[in-house]
């Protein structure tokens, strides 16, 4: 028999337990019905350890966090429910196992205890993404301890092998345990739903549930990114690490319930790991590495020229040369060029020059594209394994003008904030800068000036090439 006796999906809408529905939970009475099946399968396995992956505890954007006291607790007070709480024993033997792994994979994971939490603010404790799940175990089942993970916004590969890991510890230590995926699906399948509508969010999760029932892990992982983002989940991270723990067998579901009538989805699966598969992690990267390289090649030449002298950065150790056959554009033209990376939808590195410093353009994004990897000041260099995860925009400025307040267009223009020789840039169309005050006061920062303080204003235009456009 596997380490692993069991794996679900399930949902964590906090009004699911009567003191915060307060009757509203009988709209979902299905789920609730599903879970509760979930609970008194896993009494009848009596796992000893119950591993929970949650969007909902502490997030670090660059590590996944494992609580790791000897004891967690939990409430409902945010959700006006004073009197249900929820508590569990951690498995600590359980975390060191699945740290040390970690490390040696290079896979970014740390234990978190109320010393690390306070220094952010945050207290140790349970989550309602994990709390909702043990909620049904402890209604059949109470003795276990738990591994209480929340997830980290890493790459799809890194949360795969992350899953992996978990598997890996299990073995090594022989102990049985339930997986639990825990997320809700789309947020937004109303439009009298608490969250922005949008018809993306019902296609997202058609095409999990879909595809997890027919255990075809490579569409899940290359699932169209539009509708992923517009669909305002919290719940494929934790499918993600879950199909990793999976590695090696047969990962078809079934479908236990499915609701959103509180424009939400609401999903429950269980899965069994009883016929063996084939291993995914290999075809997971091959699949990403073609959609990488169809992505250069149909990329335009601005953003292909950043593509190319990145890598060619990290294999040679040095700026390429300017190519030959190049536009005029590219080749002649002189002007300021600022390169942006992110990687999964955040920043990861932007450098820049408002004015020309090279000859050409094509040079200006040959220096500044190796900058954003490995100067920016906000972040950790670039890892060459990160390479294939980034996505690349350039921008090629125009001349800045000197420009009132009542001039600038945060959507239109780039502004610069001067005060002798500190100098704050800002590029235009950032998403969640709408406002002129938000593009100075941001600026102003960048450049060390007081926002009380005179100091002139320059704006400038921009053309901006994305990779895939």
């Amino acid at each position: 028999m596997e380490n692993i006796l069991r794996y679900y999906l399930m949902p964590h809408p906090p009004l699911i337990i009567p003191e915060v529905g307060r009757g509203q939970e009988k709209v979902i009475q299905k789920t609730i019905d599903a879970c509760n099946k979930i609970g008194e399968e896993i009494g009848e396995l009596k796992p000893e350890t119950v591993v929970i992956i949650t969007p909902h505890g502490t997030m670090f954007s660059d590590a996944l966090a494992i609580s790791n006291e000897e004891y967690i607790k939990g409430n409902f007070t945010q959700f006006r429910d004073f009197e249900t709480y929820i508590e569990g024993s951690i498995d600590k033997e359980f975390n060191e196992k699945l740290i040390d792994i970690c490390n040696e994979k290079n896979i970014p994971a740390l234990g978190v205890d109320s010393k690390i939490l306070k220094k952010f603010n945050r207290e140790y404790e349970l989550d309602h993404g994990a709390m909702i799940p043990m909620y049904f175990i402890n209604k059949f089942y109470k003795d276990y301890k738990i591994v209480h993970v929340t997830y980290a916004k890493l790459n799809d590969i890194e949360l795969y092998k992350f899953g992996m890991a978990i598997k890996e510890s299990a073995k090594e230590l022989n102990k049985k345990i339930v997986f639990i995926a825990s997320g809700d699906l789309s947020h937004k399948l109303k439009e009298d739903g608490h969250y922005e509508y949008s018809p993306e969010g019902a296609k997202f999760d058609k095409a999990l549930l879909d595809n997890l029932e027919k255990g075809d892990v490579l569409s899940i992982f290359n699932m169209d990114k539009y509708m992923v983002k517009c669909a305002g989940e919290c719940g494929l991270r934790s499918v993600f690490i879950m199909l990793g723990a999976m590695e090696g067998e047969e990962a078809k579901g079934k479908l236990l319930s499915y609701e959103g009538p509180f424009g939400v989805g609401y999903g429950v699966m269980s899965f069994n790991n009883e016929e063996k598969g084939d291993v995914k992690l290999e075809s997971l990267i091959n699949m990403k590495k073609e959609i990488l390289n169809k992505k250069i090649s149909n990329a335009n030449p601005y953003v292909k020229i950043a593509r190319e002298s990145l890598n060619h950065y990290y294999s040679s150790g040095h700026l390429m040369a300017k190519p030959i056959n190049l536009s005029k554009e590219l080749s002649k033209d002189r002007g300021g060029v600022f390169v942006s990376l992110k990687k999964n939808g955040l920043l990861r590195g932007c450098m820049g020059t408002f004015l020309p410093t090279t000859d050409s353009i094509a040079e200006e994004i040959i220096k500044n594209v190796v900058l954003a990897a490995t100067q920016d000041p906000r972040f950790e260099r670039v890892s060459e394994d990160e390479l294939l995860d980034l996505d690349i925009s350039v921008d090629v400025l125009e001349r800045p003008h000197k420009a009132t307040k009542e001039e600038l267009d945060p959507k239109k223009y780039g502004v610069i904030a001067i005060q002798g020789h500190k100098k704050g840039l800002l590029l235009p169309d950032l998403e969640g800068v709408d406002t002129v005050e938000q593009q100075l006061q941001i600026a102003c920062e960048k450049a060390g000036i007081s926002l009380d303080e005179e100091y002139d204003i320059e704006r400038f235009k921009v053309t901006r090439y994305k990779e895939g456009e």
